[in-house]
């Protein structure tokens, strides 16, 4: 088995994990993405008050909404995504190693290699798998009618948008794929992938500054032998610094896949590019609009990455332990 193909078995897996438990701060956040009356109280509220309101309107489900195309997008994400990055830092490795031979350096990947490595795999990531969180986008934002709100037979397909007609449908995967398609065809399925392509820098930076403070360590300590905690801590300050220089792209990309405000409102309703969502953003609701629901994001994402970093390398120290046990025992076994 392959160094990559164990790295992005090792990637989905840990991905799974961590989306298993940050997905209620996940869900929470997309809908503070795509909030878009500044006058709303909903705005302003921390992420376990407005879990808290979720869970009393709308009941546990909702904030589980589009869990499993959640889950097939963070296994496919994960494992497109550290299978590629393998491929790519052996290449930098080797042409590192190189280099050295040719006596121009010393024989370790540099931090722009390591920015280029991540890059490349994250548009290769981007490119597969952003159909499949367009639908995510939609099941998390979608808003059901509070049990407590007067009997109208609505049911409020996002926080900014009320459908006048009884939808008896649940707002299922199959129901969200034919409806994106409905709208804008195939091209609907890649929504927002432009700023998508633009929020690569987010991985990028996450791994230049995770390599970066990982070589440091092991050159100090003189030793690879670095512990789970250690990478846990490791994983979550990469992406804090990650998340923090790019996150209004995050917003922007949110607000082209979630389904668009019909009702006439130019506020609400973007033409399907990134540069409409960006001038609208500013013009009606300024630059704090670009920053709806950064707290719960760091908190998500932090959480997330540090998980998926951790889980990935133990599984893949768990993968390699049982190989190296499973070849020595075919040597003891083979006949002199």
């Amino acid at each position: 088995m392959s160094d990559a193909l164990i790295n992005g078995l090792a990637g989905a897996g840990g991905g799974i994990i961590a989306q298993l438990i940050t997905y209620p701060l996940s869900t929470v956040n997309t809908r503070q993405q795509t909030e878009r009356d500044p006058k709303r109280e909903t705005s302003s509220q921390g992420a376990l008050e407005r879990m808290c309101q979720v869970v009393k309107e709308e009941g546990w489900e909702r904030l589980y909404g589009g869990l499993m195309p959640s889950l097939v997008g963070t296994a496919a994400s994960q494992g497109v995504y550290y299978y590629f990055y393998q491929i790519f830092r052996n290449m930098a490795e080797a042409a590192a190693l190189q280099k050295k031979k040719m006596g121009v350096s010393d024989g370790s990947v540099g931090m722009l290699s390591s920015l280029l490595t991540a890059a490349l795999s994250g548009c290769v990531n981007v490119l597969l798998t952003n159909p499949i969180w367009v639908v995510v986008t939609r099941m998390q934002a979608h808003r059901k009618e509070s049990n407590h709100a007067p009997d109208q037979g609505l049911l409020v397909a996002t926080e900014q948008e009320t459908i006048s007609a009884v939808e008896p449908l649940p707002y299922g995967t199959s129901r969200v794929i034919q409806e994106i398609f409905d709208e804008a065809g195939i091209r609907g399925f890649w929504k927002g992938v432009l700023p998508s392509l633009i929020m690569v820098s987010n991985p990028s930076i996450q791994f230049m500054l995770y390599e970066a403070m990982l070589s440091k360590l092991r050159k100090r300590r003189n030793s690879n032998r670095v512990t789970a905690l250690e990478i846990f801590f490791l994983g979550a300050l990469a992406k804090l610094g990650a998340t923090v220089v790019t996150y209004p792209l995050l917003v922007v990309k949110a607000r082209l896949q979630a389904r668009q405000d019909k009702t006439g409102d130019r506020r609400h309703h973007y033409k399907g590019s990134t540069r409409d969502a960006i001038i609208k953003m500013i013009r009606y609701e300024g630059l704090d609009g670009f920053y709806k629901g950064m707290g719960t994001k760091i908190v998500q994402s932090v959480l997330a990455a540090a998980v998926i970093f951790t889980m990935k390398e133990e599984l893949v120290r768990g993968v390699h332990f049982l190989l190296a046990r499973q070849a020595a025992k075919t040597v003891k076994l083979k006949p002199v």
